[in-house]
């Protein structure tokens, strides 16, 4: 008995299948095609990028380029210092329209991972951080969710993951989600064969620690002893590496700047609210006190934590288990920009690739429509400034899967006092 099968006798009732693979490459070259047009107005309104006042893409990586640069012509310390760092940037990019500070916020491990970066010149290294990315992180998805082979092994399953915009967002902004996004995808995809090579990619998630906050967990869960020692050791020796090339000054100063961007950035700036699906982001711009968005952040990641126990103790199918690790990460943690939706991505082709194979459950296909879309919604949000709905969209994509596998648990459990009846 299949989900769909007991999906059947629950409701009485057919869901309409609308969300069909061709309609999925349809919505994937559609949405590319936006994009393309997009950057070309982006382009031409701009002068090329040139204009003042006007952001360009690759703002981020700009940030990333320069901390290497300023680390093989400076020293790590002066990278932590904003005065420092921010003019080094503005020599480096000439960056005559920017107008706000661009701090570095990350931990040491992260400035010695992009430490080769200014090996090459900024143009051609921000194609090849955002394409190895992209390429990874794509691959690493393809695996697990095995949607090539749920589109009858189309040749657009490559199109589909790429052209999503959980992945053309932080391509724009040449960010670091895509890498941390492939690093958790080919350690869950390593999990059962190569247990020590997934714990290695565990461990290099230290670049963002705050995005293997439920790693631990789940790995208990599944009682991955060796992938957890493995990703423990690994972190530590890399958080030692980092150190031993920065210099023990750099932790003091990162843990300093976090304070600072917790205090002027997650709490105060409205910005950062319009443009995280977080609960703390939609509580603070609906006028929450501090300490109530807390508390609220806090309630939903013990919920997101527990869901993804649930999962994980709860079925060994592994797209499931990737979809409700992925959601719930996200949810866990207050600092979330939409770029990180990267993850989200990974859970969603992996939920359409089950879609595909057992048949839709009740909302599903609306759902996963949302999220899909949701990272177009946080990027624009700071022009339309709409409420943040992230947080709800993120939630149902949370419940679909814990559904699923409850759904799955209730056929266990039919099989099985099935079984028995016939023995008596």
């Amino acid at each position: 008995m299949d989900v769909s099968q007991l999906r059947m006798r629950g409701t009485g009732e057919r869901v309409r299948n609308w969300l069909t693979p061709e309609r999925i490459v349809f919505y994937s070259v559609g949405m590319l095609l936006l994009f393309i047009v997009m950057m070309a107005v982006w382009a031409w309104s701009s002068h090329a990028f040139a204009e003042r006042g006007v952001a360009a893409p690759g703002t981020d990586f700009s940030i990333f380029w320069s901390a290497s640069y300023g680390l093989w012509h400076g020293s790590a310390a002066q990278v932590y210092d904003h005065v420092w760092f921010d003019g080094l940037q503005r020599r480096l990019f000439d960056d005559l329209h920017r107008s706000n500070l661009l701090p570095w916020l990350y931990p040491p491990t992260f400035l010695v991972f992009v430490s080769p970066l200014a090996l090459l010149p900024p143009l051609a290294m921000y194609f090849v951080f955002v394409g190895s990315g992209l390429v990874l992180c794509s691959a690493g998805t393809l695996r697990v969710s095995g949607l090539t082979g749920s589109l009858r092994g189309s040749r657009f399953a490559w199109l589909i993951v790429a052209a999503s915009p959980c992945v053309l967002v932080p391509a724009i902004f040449g960010q670091n989600s895509l890498l941390t996004a492939a690093l958790a995808v080919f350690a869950l995809h390593w999990l059962r064969r190569a247990p020590l090579r997934a714990g290695l990619c565990i461990g290099l998630l230290a670049i963002k620690p705050q995005m293997a906050v439920l790693f631990p967990l789940v790995l208990i869960a599944a009682r991955a002893w060796r992938t957890l020692a493995a990703a423990a050791l690994s972190a530590v020796l890399f958080g030692a590496l980092s150190v031993l090339v920065c210099g023990v000054q750099t932790a003091q100063q990162f843990l300093v700047n976090t304070g600072l961007a917790r205090a002027t950035l997650l709490e105060q700036s409205r910005s950062y609210w319009l443009a995280s699906p977080t609960t703390f982001a939609a509580l603070r711009d609906s006028g929450v006190p501090i300490a109530g968005a807390y508390a609220g952040q806090a309630s939903v990641a013990l919920i997101a934590a527990a869901a993804a126990w649930y999962v994980w103790r709860g079925t060994r199918d592994m797209r499931l288990r990737v979809a409700g690790l992925m959601v719930a990460t996200l949810l866990a943690n207050p600092y979330v920009w939409h770029y990180e939706l990267a993850w989200l991505g990974i859970a969603l082709a992996c939920l359409i690739a089950r879609g595909l194979d057992t048949g839709w459950l009740r909302g599903e296909q609306t759902v996963i429509a949302l999220a899909w879309l949701l990272p177009v919604y946080e990027l624009f949000n700071r022009i339309t400034e709409l409420p943040q709905i992230g947080p709800v969209v993120l939630l149902l994509t949370l419940l679909i899967v814990v559904r699923r596998v409850r759904l799955g648990a209730d056929a266990r459990a039919g099989r099985t006092a099935l079984v028995y009846s016939h023995a008596i």
